[in-house]
């Protein structure tokens, strides 16, 4: 959107004047002068209401807060498994020659 400049708002001026006329410019100045003070006015009004509700949100919003503590449920066979002794199981080791190594790579 191009910017008016000055000759483009002279030229605007000249057409109002003549579509009405000398006596109907000066009131229909001054009423679009009320109707813009009563925009800007309604609109600092939806403002400060804004604002004022933004303040009181997170001071509402904010619970206290709470220490909540969990405790574990253990169903009673659980419970019965833990208290049997449970023998360890021996690790065996397992040795791979290299032969046997190079069998498996091949086959694969």
């Amino acid at each position: 959107m191009p910017n008016i400049g000055a000759p483009e708002l002279f030229v605007i001026l000249i057409v109002a004047l003549l579509v009405f006329g000398p006596k109907k410019l000066p009131e229909m100045g001054k009423s679009l002068g009320a109707g813009i003070r009563e925009f800007r006015k309604s609109t600092q009004g939806l403002k400060e209401e804004l604002e004022g509700s933004l303040r009181e949100t997170p001071a509402q919003a904010a619970p206290p807060a709470q220490t909540v503590v969990a405790q574990a449920v253990v169903p009673p066979i659980a419970q019965a498994q833990a208290a049997t002794p449970v023998a360890p199981q021996a690790v065996i080791p397992q040795t791979v020659t290299p032969a046997a190594a190079t069998d498996d790579v091949q086959r694969s």
